[in-house]
């Protein structure tokens, strides 16, 4: 080997090659290792199985797939003219018989709770749960009532509108998911851009002009409770056009890094009846007041093992619990509405424009939100401290060991609740407030689910294959057991021996698929010639 060290040292490793080759080939990058069983042969195998990941600096093969993904869910929904079938099948008479059965078990259940036969209940007990699982083989879905007696319910609040909110008109809603058609065969949707209301003046780099003056405590409060409010909106929505709107988002923050939503949804609604339903929508957050924090530093609660609470390490005394703390409540802690800046638009389907606007729903998609929020300039990067530093003191939910801060204690704390802590999405330096999924799908926008749309596909790559004479049965699956990899696991091939069988595997399905589309295109021409 000729040249200098530093010449040597700037040649790519063996790895970063297989992983562009990786890349180039569209396998997975960084797949976890499974070790699979074969309870008939007893052979032992290991394979390679795709992470999954959604950001493209993670894993670029898995992102762009999920994204691929995606935009057929998009297009499949967004411009549908038939009413998807989504009537439920009439209960069959096992499923009525083993339901009955589970109420006499529940009845026993409570009797022997309440007679304090503990190792009757715990029997009973498991056999309810059994029971259940018998019937979600069946094909029942939904939530099975607790065997256990209801308790206390939380306090209802007043759904009262706000003084301060306009009225909108209310509509009965009509059981159906499909716009109006227009003009003998239009049926125009809709596409809609809303986004948080201001916190002050910002510049064209998305930083404040007074960072002192910034409300940067509702700015966190805002995108913490964003989808609650986007979640309001849908309702009201609904309630004013009168029909069951189905719908298409992705929640994206703006370069501010507030969050907005770009949404696609079927059916047409007057850009005007959009602007008041925006208007009009807020979200109230009853919750304990956090304006001010009681602990912090060195002074901390501490967890109290043998009344199970967390007290004040100076008096001892039990923290308020998260249900005594809401009940106090007088008025909510925080109301979040959207600003004034609304897009809307309607759109064909099957035109130019519905192909762009669906790419640009998923622009985003393979990127985290520290990518998409510029941080090149130290004064982007101040800004992004300092709502960071907010969110890490504002509370994301009920169960949040943020609370233990105000002097609340939250639901399900224990010893092992670190107070100020939280591991929740919304705290963390790379969401910047943006817990939870970046799609937001209702659940009649195509009629399948994501797994339902991946078979879609392979269900068409395998029929084109099968045009041409390659067979692709399905393989009988139900004698091999799938299990983690133990750790230290001697047997355990080499990530990069797996990617390397990955990309030849890839490169025979790719030379195969090819073989069918020219197949269907030299077939193609020969009808052409024919007629």
């Amino acid at each position: 080997m000729t040249g200098t060290r530093a010449e040597r040292m700037r040649q790519p490793m063996a790895l970063d090659v297989v992983k562009a080759a990786a890349e180039q080939h569209g396998v997975c990058v960084r797949p976890f290792t499974m070790e699979v069983q074969d309870r008939e042969s007893y052979e032992v195998r290991y394979v390679a199985v795709p992470c999954g990941s959604t950001v493209e600096s993670v894993c670029a093969p898995c992102a762009r797939k999920a994204k691929a993904l995606r935009m057929a869910q998009c297009r499949e929904g967004w411009h549908m003219a038939e009413e998807p079938d989504f009537t439920p099948a009439t209960p069959s008479k096992d499923q009525t018989e083993l339901l009955t059965f589970r109420a006499d078990l529940v009845k026993a259940y409570r009797d022997a709770v309440g007679s304090g036969a503990a190792g009757d209940a715990d029997e009973l007990r498991e056999e309810i749960h059994g029971v259940d699982e018998e019937l979600r083989q069946l094909g029942v879905r939904g939530r099975f009532p607790s065997p256990d007696v209801p308790g206390k319910r939380p306090v209802k609040r007043s759904t009262k509108r706000r003084q301060d909110a306009p009225e909108l008109p209310r509509r009965r809603v009509e059981k159906r998911t499909i716009g109006r058609e227009y003009a003998g065969g239009y049926r125009p949707s809709m596409f809609v851009t809303l986004t948080l209301d201001t916190y002050g003046r910002v510049r064209d780099d998305g930083t404040p002009v007074d960072p002192d003056t910034y409300d940067y405590r509702r700015a966190a409060r805002d995108a913490v409770h964003f989808a609650s409010l986007v979640d309001r909106w849908w309702q009201n929505l609904r309630r004013v056009a009168g029909w069951d709107v189905q719908y298409f988002a992705t929640g994206e923050p703006q370069r501010r890094a507030a969050p907005h939503l770009h949404a696609a949804f079927r059916g047409s609604v007057p850009h005007e009846t959009i602007r008041r339903v925006t208007a009009a929508t807020y979200h109230q957050v009853w919750w304990p007041q956090h304006d001010q924090r009681v602990y912090g530093g060195d002074r901390l609660p501490v967890w109290d093992a043998d009344r199970s609470v967390f007290v004040d390490p100076d008096t001892r005394r039990p923290l308020a619990s998260w249900d005594e703390a809401v009940a106090r409540a007088e008025e909510p802690a925080h109301v979040v509405r959207f600003g004034r800046q609304v897009h809307s638009k309607g759109i064909l389907g099957g035109t130019e424009e519905a192909g762009r606007h669906i790419g640009y729903l998923t622009k985003y998609l393979t990127k985290s939100i520290g990518e998409v929020v510029e941080q090149a300039t130290e004064r982007q990067r101040r800004h992004a401290d300092r709502l960071a530093d907010e969110l890490a003191v504002t509370p994301c939910s009920d169960r949040c060991a943020v609370w233990l801060l105000y002097g609340v204690q939250p639901r399900s704390a224990g010893s092992r609740t670190t107070p100020g802590h939280c591991k929740g999405r919304a705290h963390r330096r790379t969401t910047l407030g943006l817990p939870g999924r970046r799609v937001l799908v209702s659940r009649k926008w195509s009629g399948k689910t994501l797994a339902d749309h991946r078979a879609d596909r392979k269900r068409f790559v395998l029929e084109a294959l099968k045009a041409v004479g390659i067979e692709k049965p399905e393989r009988d699956t139900s004698h091999l057991s799938w299990h983690k990899v133990r750790p230290g696991d001697p047997n355990v091939p080499p990530r990069a021996h797996l990617l390397m069988h990955a990309i030849a595997q890839r490169v025979t399905w790719r030379a195969e698929y090819d073989r069918a589309l020219l197949a269907a295109g030299e077939l193609a021409e020969v009808w052409a010639t024919a007629a």
